[in-house]
């Protein structure tokens, strides 16, 4: 073990010394590998991010969740021109569901419709997203208060002019969250009084945040919009109790609404089942691919970079033949310069790997200050995936050299490095 130790010591000063005494010749041989490290951990760290930022921007929904809609997440086997006719989910329906469907834990009904002034006093924000919902959406989407309260289900029942505000909107129009408790303001020319103030969340990826947006019961919306309004889109959210088998839960679900739609046996749903399992399925096919197509084309990079390192490693053989051949003859076995030679190979490649890993560093720390919220992950796990690719080019690189220099005669050795 000694021995392998003080071999990777001289390696490592040889390596140093090629660095000191070819720095041209050692940065172009480097450069190709740094580039490549480059290149692979930059998409790695930006697909991570992408991928982290998505997520968080559901992770109030548990990947249980359903979704019953008119619309598919994915690829259907219905045709287009068929599913575009599928009727809209309704409030009735939602009821329905609600109350004869078993093992459920929560369920919501929501509307997505246009953006909307809010005013109060002098003060407006323009083009504010509204949340229209029940009373049980707090719930299955995990929010987190800063004041104030949620509306109840009395409240939702009966379409109740209240609202919930997001953080910064509470901020642009009364100075901060305290002070917007208790204070009225207009929507749709109607009075809505405050009764929450959501926890501040920070800028989504797309520029989407709970902070911008607003929450008020769908039945206000609904008597605003009417049940057959076409700006509307309407969901039916529902969360099953955990432990509950999900195909079995999903077939009943299914069930249920078929019947109180009247389709017959024969007749396809008009509707479709969507699990957030499967949209975090898609997301992660999505960047999975990103993945491969950045490593595809690192890996030319890369390419390069081991023919760099062979190179340098050719050249250092033979600028060491001397060398070579007096170790050889005072008792160095050929694994001793074999190892040699390919750690200092290896130690070459890490050293390039380094250089990229620092420069992804740099590109992480400002590209998370020009995207403001958005947090750029340089993680662990993929800076070591960068060393030890590093490690895997110098060493595939190294070997010829090194078995080139590890059965070279001493005696011809020492004559020809004279």
């Amino acid at each position: 073990m000694l021995i392998y130790l003080r071999v990777l010591k001289e390696s490592f000063n040889f390596a140093l010394n090629a660095l000191r005494n070819n720095k041209l010749r050692t940065f172009l041989s480097l450069v190709g590998v740094t580039i490549g490290i480059f290149s692979i951990i930059a998409v790695l760290a930006a697909v991570d991010s992408l991928k982290q930022e998505i997520e968080g921007s559901i992770s109030g929904l548990d990947n249980s969740t359903i979704i019953i809609m008119r619309f598919n997440f994915g690829p259907t086997d219905i045709p287009r021109w068929k599913w575009q006719q599928f009727p809209d989910v309704t409030y009735d329906e939602y009821q329905y569901i609600d109350r004869n469907t078993p093992n459920i834990e929560a369920a919501t009904f929501t509307l997505n419709v246009p953006n909307e002034s809010i005013k109060y006093e002098n003060n407006q924000v323009d083009n504010v997203p509204i949340g229209a919902v029940t009373d049980s959406y707090y719930d299955i989407e995990a929010l987190k208060l800063g004041e104030g309260r949620f509306f109840n289900g009395s409240e939702s029942n009966s379409g109740s002019m209240v609202v919930v505000l997001g953080d910064e909107i509470a901020n642009q129009l009364f100075g901060g969250a305290a002070n917007a408790i208790g204070k009225e303001v207009r929507i749709y020319g109607r009075k809505f009084n405050v009764i929450g103030v959501l926890e501040k969340e920070g800028a989504g990826l797309f520029g989407n945040s709970k902070d911008t947006s607003i929450w008020m019961p769908v039945n206000v919306v609904r008597r605003i919009y009417g049940d057959n309004n076409k700006k509307t889109f309407p969901q039916i959210v529902v969360k099953p109790k955990k432990g509950v088998d999900e195909a079995e839960f999903i077939a009943v679900l299914s069930q249920k609404l078929r019947i109180k739609r009247g389709l017959k046996p024969d007749e396809i749903s008009n509707f479709f089942v969507n699990q957030m399992q499967g949209f975090a399925d898609f997301i992660d096919e999505i960047t999975g691919s990103m993945n491969i197509i950045g490593l595809i084309i690192s890996g030319f990079s890369l390419l390069v970079g081991g023919f760099g390192i062979a190179n340098i490693m050719f050249v250092s053989v033979k600028e060491r033949t001397n060398l070579i051949g007096i170790q050889k003859s005072l008792g160095a076995k050929n694994k001793f310069i074999l190892f040699q030679f390919l750690f200092e190979a290896v130690i070459l490649a890490v050293i390039g790997g380094l250089i990229g890993l620092f420069l992804v560093f740099i590109v992480s720390i400002l590209a998370s200050q020009f995207t403001g919220d958005f947090e750029f992950v340089l993680s662990p796990w993929n800076m070591f995936i960068g060393t030890a690719i590093s490690a895997a080019i110098g060493l595939i690189s190294g070997i010829l050299p090194a078995i080139s220099a590890s059965k070279l005669d001493p005696v011809e050795a020492i004559r020809t490095g004279m």
